[in-house]
């Protein structure tokens, strides 16, 4: 008989890395020249003040974040990607949250990387993980590119949730004995879901959350 995998979830920004790809992505660009760095640096300190604050609303957020994605071609956007992997992403991959992926691999379970985060930005950073499955937010694809809108439910807060149990159905998976990994306090809901939830270096509602819940907290830096 074949006994069931267990489901590990991991949040990626912040928990996985040792940073927030979206805003290093904003960093990147606007090094490199191609958006205007202090306008992209003052909205994105707002939107990240409403992030810690619990107020975001994230269909404002994403069509910031991925407004840049509708005004070039994809071979430009490509290009950008991977100086960006290389220059703001791997230096901060977690040592330790590498051997933690690599535990729950040994194990036999399911490796699934859930972040609001878009799939532009993010698929090429779960591959660095050689993490097979991953749910992010979707940005629109038109007629050979990208329109600089989302579509679908966005993966955040709730949202988690919602987009996890459409994975679920679609694969056969459970949450029968599933792990969960996160830093932030909009992980809530999905850490709830989970059979083991772990804090992972939280933020300070999360790490009140943790305590009277009587979850793990680890700190993967």
């Amino acid at each position: 008989m074949t006994l069931p995998m267990s489901l590990a979830l991991f949040d990626l920004d912040n928990t996985l890395i040792g940073g927030d790809s979206d805003y290093l992505w904003g960093r990147f660009l606007a090094e490199q020249g191609h958006v205007d760095g202090l306008e992209h640096e003052r909205r994105h300190q707002g939107y990240y003040q409403e992030y810690l604050d619990g107020s975001l609303d994230i269909h404002e957020f994403l069509g910031f974040q991925m407004e840049v994605l509708g005004k070039y071609e994809m071979d430009t956007l490509s290009g950008w990607r991977a100086q960006f992997l290389e220059e703001k992403i791997r230096p901060i991959v977690l040592s330790k949250a590498v051997r933690l992926v690599e535990d729950h691999r040994g194990r036999g379970d399911t490796l699934l990387i859930i972040t609001a985060t878009n799939r532009f930005l993010t698929a090429p950073i779960a591959a660095l993980f050689d993490v097979p499955h991953l749910i992010a937010t979707e940005p629109e694809w038109v007629d050979g590119r990208y329109s600089g809108r989302a579509t679908g439910t966005p993966s955040f807060a709730g949202g988690k949730v919602t987009r996890l149990a459409a994975w679920l159905a679609e694969h056969g998976e459970t949450l029968t004995d599933s792990w969960c990994y996160s830093d932030s306090h909009n992980d809530l809901p999905l850490l709830r879901a989970a059979t083991h939830p772990v804090a992972v270096d939280p933020d300070a509602p999360l790490a009140a959350a943790a305590r009277a819940y009587g979850w793990p907290i680890i700190s993967l830096r």
